[in-house]
């Protein structure tokens, strides 16, 4: 995949350079020009195959080489699957994403992808798969099939990476998003923020994702979630205000990009969500788990964006979404839980 040089090194650093509230003001005015401020695209992830997984990223706890109390579940049968994406409709998802912990995937197991995904799409939602690692017939099969989107991260910078991964190269990553790219399919690529990386890596992240040929239509940014038994699980905390300023950059760099606020979210206060949606971020994960990392319940999140004056995107389910709304107004006087601090007055 070939880079277009949009962005310089030194016009990257210069922006995580400048004093935060003015990056915070510029990513708002960026955002504006594109989207609606108070749009917000909900997305749905379902595990559809767990764990076991051959690889060695040293974040993941699907990896089948360290030891995380994690149960392995092969591929779920495709009802299940479709059973699950209805109840994400009906909780006001509009696109349903589906993830398995592979390498890559076989050719046995493609009939079983390409009915999920028309099932999927039957239902009126948006497709979107991560499977690791595709061929270009691949990727050909699963846009035939109806498929929206495609994510595959590439995590951190080039330099940085295999301290985090040895066992997929940094070029196989771009060269699946190009495969996906030239199928027809959306991408779907970001990275993960407090892996041990420097300001320059995170800079070289955006500017990886931000000067491809055509930048990717979502991009996901995730805080780590440590988890007990994956080397990275003794890790300090990223500073909330390094990740909100790295949303921001995204938003600047890539301005026509969804950029989704995506694992981590759990670890994260109401306050600490809000900055990053003024940074520019207009997507979500929603529901009570992300793969096997938990996420905040959807009761939390409607009414953060109750407080916010967020509203899903015009694909999303108004009116389930309209009647969570009133009865969310009526329990603003609830007391506070571990996961929603009541600042009403």
């Amino acid at each position: 995949m070939n880079q277009t040089e949009r962005w310089s090194a030194a016009q990257t650093q210069a922006l995580f350079d400048m004093p935060l509230l003015e990056l915070l003001f510029t990513a708002q005015q960026v955002h504006r020009e594109h989207f609606n401020p108070r749009h917000i695209q909900v997305s749905t992830l379902l595990s559809i195959k767990t764990g076991n997984c051959p690889e060695d990223c040293k974040y993941c706890p699907q990896s089948a080489r360290y030891k995380t109390g994690l149960a392995t579940e092969a591929l779920m049968a495709v009802e299940q699957v479709l059973e699950s994406a209805r109840q994400a409709k009906a909780t006001g998802s509009g696109r349903f994403c589906m993830g398995a912990a592979w390498k890559n995937p076989h050719e046995r197991d493609l009939p079983y992808l390409e009915q999920m995904i028309r099932g999927v799409k039957a239902l009126g939602m948006e497709s979107c798969m991560t499977l690791g690692s595709l061929t270009p017939s691949q990727a050909e099969r699963l846009k035939q099939a109806g498929l929206d989107y495609y994510n595959h991260n590439l995590d951190t910078s080039p330099e940085y990476y295999d301290q985090i991964i040895t066992t997929r190269s940094y070029q196989e990553r771009l060269n699946t998003l190009d495969y996906v790219r030239q199928a027809g399919i959306k991408v779907c690529s970001g990275g993960i923020l407090g892996l041990g990386e420097s300001v320059t890596d995170r800079a070289g992240l955006l500017r990886q994702l931000a000067n491809m040929p055509e930048p990717p239509e979502s991009v996901p940014i995730n805080m780590l979630v440590k988890v007990a038994g994956t080397p990275l699980d003794n890790l300090p905390d990223i500073d909330p205000f390094e990740f909100i300023r790295t949303i921001a950059i995204a938003r600047i760099m890539m301005p026509r990009s969804y950029v989704r606020l995506s694992a981590g979210r759990e670890q994260m206060n109401e306050q600490t969500q809000a900055m990053c949606f003024m940074a520019g971020a207009n997507s979500i994960f929603y529901g009570c788990k992300l793969l096997t990392t938990p996420n905040p319940a959807q009761n939390s999140d409607l009414k953060l964006f109750h407080k916010l004056g967020l509203n899903p995107e015009k694909q999303q389910i108004q009116q389930t979404y309209s009647k969570q709304l009133v009865r969310i107004a009526k329990q603003q006087h609830e007391p506070d839980t571990e996961h929603y601090y009541n600042a009403a007055p």
